[in-house]
């Protein structure tokens, strides 16, 4: 398809559920076919979200430990396991119509961990897929966890990508329900800490160029709030 478009969103800080909220509507709205599709980065306070398949008993964390740590903890509508979101980790919500790419939701998980393997290798790690699990490695410790929802082949939820994330807040629950193998970041593989925006900027690159879209707009939250992108 010719003269695609994407809108890029940067949210910054946003509560999980505020924006499990606005995913809703903004799905609603690109299944009418009333905006383009929207990418949305953002970093969350700190989440444990479980999928519609997640066993509750990799939620090992007990009240004491959510309560201390100030832990959210959500049910929610995507695919996979139990994952945890907080500061210093990039999350990517697209909200894609495949019927303008690609009808093929392996492919499009694929594609996700591309972009994830592309913006690693920008600083010199090689990462890489696991025939197993879905997400993005650098050899058996994830430092990329993808969690999606199609529904009419619009895509919902996304991916999860450590950059300066507290790796300890994952001692709360066994991520994604695999117990043999770690976790990461780019910081800990690099160790340093890393410009968060300089990480949304090559994401966001390495969206464009996967997706072929040709034409970019950005709007900040305060306009994608005052609904001048969604007209609600």
């Amino acid at each position: 398809m010719t003269n695609k478009k994407l809108t890029y969103c940067d949210l910054g800080t946003i509560d999980y559920k505020e924006t499990w909220e606005l995913q809703r509507y903004i799905f609603d709205q690109r299944y009418k076919n009333k905006i383009d599709d929207i990418l949305l980065l953002l970093e969350h306070p700190q989440t444990y979200t479980l999928g519609k398949t997640a066993d509750r008993q990799n939620l090992v964390g007990n009240e004491e430990y959510i309560r201390k740590n100030n832990i959210s903890v959500y049910d929610i509508d995507r695919g996979g396991d139990i994952t945890y979101h907080g500061p210093g980790q990039i999350v990517g919500y697209p909200i894609f119509n495949l019927n303008n790419w690609t009808k093929d939701t392996h492919k499009y998980l694929r594609a996700l961990e591309e972009i994830l393997i592309q913006t690693c290798a920008d600083y010199g790690l090689t990462a890489k897929r696991n025939s197993k699990y879905t997400g993005v490695w650098i050899e058996d410790r994830k430092i990329g966890a993808i969690g999606i929802k199609v529904s009419r082949w619009i895509t919902m939820h996304g991916f999860a990508f450590n950059v300066n994330t507290d790796l300890s807040l994952y001692d709360g629950i066994i991520p994604c329900g695999i117990n043999d193998k770690g976790v990461t970041s780019l910081k800990k593989e690099l160790s340093r800490e890393i410009d968060i925006q300089e990480v949304k900027t090559k994401i966001l690159n390495h969206t464009l160029k996967i997706f072929e879209y040709e034409n970019l707009m950005t709007s900040d939250a305060d306009n994608l709030f005052k609904n001048e992108l969604l007209n609600i």
